[in-house]
């Protein structure tokens, strides 16, 4: 089952869709934007596909300045802000739920790494994680990936915002001859983070 639509944030509505498998889940992923992109992006629907597939339910958020038609994103704080009201919001909805995942592509990831213990994760899918500015590697951002928490992160080796190290809990994939877009193979990219879930034991 497939549906679309807004919940209110103290940032202005942000949309939701959501993409419910045949059976009954257990396991929730929800999934953030990049920046200047959207929850359209080929990585994020493909790995959407697997999981609903897989009989994993998925909600992709638009944060509120998206839905605004704003290209620029908004600071930092606005933006955890707005996504840890989205998924209380959530919470609210699907209480059959029993496992949270939080990720997201580029900022969506940093998003899910800064909140996913204030929401009550239980792990982080991370796509094209901008370890830092490009050509400005002194600005690591990989602070962001010390969770605590299992956390998946899917890179492309030709990334011009770099890739983390695998560290404690942290998991790192590179993706040959992918770029920050993750475009070239968006079902390999899927198959990794099912891979990954499975391995965990968080598809039934």
């Amino acid at each position: 089952m497939r549906h679309r639509d807004e919940i209110e944030t103290p940032r202005g509505p942000a949309r939701v869709d959501t993409d419910l498998p045949a059976g009954t889940a257990s396991t929730l992923l929800v999934l953030g934007h990049g920046a200047g992109g959207g929850v359209d992006a080929p990585d994020l629907l493909a790995v959407r596909d697997a999981l609903v597939g897989a009989g994993l339910a998925v909600v992709r958020v638009t944060q509120p300045y998206r839905v605004a038609g704003r290209r620029a994103p908004a600071p930092a704080g606005q933006l955890d802000e707005a996504w840890t009201a989205v998924l209380s919001a959530l919470r609210q909805r699907h209480p059959a739920i029993t496992r949270w995942l939080v990720g997201g592509r580029s900022s969506g990831a940093r998003v899910a790494c800064r909140t996913a213990e204030a929401v009550g994760a239980a792990g982080i899918v991370a796509l094209a994680f901008p370890l830092h500015p490009p050509g400005r590697p002194d600005r690591s951002r990989a602070a962001e990936l010390a969770t605590g928490l299992p956390t998946l992160v899917v890179n492309g080796d030709r990334d011009p915002f770099g890739a983390p190290d695998r560290a404690a809990g942290v998991e790192v994939v590179l993706r040959p001859g992918e770029r920050h877009d993750l475009r070239r193979d968006p079902a390999g990219t899927a198959d990794v983070v099912l891979g990954w879930l499975r391995t965990r034991g968080w598809v039934d």
